[in-house]
């Protein structure tokens, strides 16, 4: 099994190289056409990743966005974001490999981890293995009724970064803190920050980040990786203002 999406984010992680996900929910995508063109502007702006899954959708959708994307560029890596099992498809060049630390719900520890493992053996999807990581976004989430857990306290990260530590020590490649889709606030920089610290891994951001402002200062705190999800839904022109910003930070570290 290929390694090549790990690589690229240790590659972000180790010389400071920021990327943007964009995080697609097949339930809510535009029609084809509308949809291809957004695929265009975001591939024309270097966009590193794009994220498939949501908290509802079965594996209905899956597989003919994955063809829409490929439509329009084969290098941008197409990665699911599961909410279920129910949510893969052997057309994904990699798949986050979630394992909900900061609950305590037993499924989504280990249970359908269990379940698809054999599947993804045979598959030739990257599998990243992933501290998942809900943090209070100050507001019910899909993803808080549906995992059935509580999120960690956006005002406490020492209760943060103790569950990304244990997630470390348990073996986990990757952090992604997520305060869910629609959250009133994102992510604290001081969880950021002290996560980023602590666990020396490639971190994953999203949640609530709904304006450039919110981005930078995920970024600047520390995430290798800003997810955009609902924000893009509800005002396309954001992943765009994401991209030449990250575009423009990256060109001033001489990294691009």
């Amino acid at each position: 099994m290929n390694q090549k999406i790990e690589e690229k984010l240790k590659f972000y992680a180790k010389e400071g190289r920021k990327a943007v996900a964009w995080l697609i929910d097949p339930d809510k995508t535009l029609d084809d056409f509308s949809f291809l063109e957004q695929v265009q502007k975001a591939s024309a702006l270097q966009l590193d990743f794009i994220f498939l899954g949501g908290s509802l959708i079965s594996a209905n959708g899956i597989d003919r966005i994955i063809g829409l994307v490929k439509k329009v560029n084969t290098e941008i890596p197409v990665v699911l974001f599961p909410g279920s099992l129910l949510q893969f498809s052997e057309l994904a060049d990699g798949i986050l490999f979630l394992s909900l630390i900061s609950g305590r719900n037993p499924e989504l520890l280990i249970g359908q981890h269990v379940m698809i493992a054999p599947m993804l053996a045979k598959s030739n999807v990257e599998v990243l293995p992933t501290g998942y990581m809900l943090i209070d976004g100050g507001i019910a989430t899909s993803v808080n009724y549906i995992s059935q857990t509580i999120p960690i306290p956006n005002h406490k990260p020492d209760i943060a970064v103790a569950t990304a530590l244990a997630g470390k020590f348990l073996g986990l490649q990757h952090f992604y803190l997520d305060a869910g889709s629609g959250a009133k606030i994102p992510v604290s920089k001081e969880i950021i920050s002290g996560i980023k610290d602590a666990v020396n891994a490639p971190l994953l951001v999203g949640g609530g980040l709904n304006e450039l402002g919110k981005v930078k200062t995920a970024l600047h705190a520390g995430a290798d990786v800003v997810v955009i999800g609902n924000g893009a839904e509800k005002n396309p022109s954001l992943l765009t203002e994401v991209l030449e910003y990250v575009n423009v930070l990256n060109l001033s570290l001489n990294i691009n």
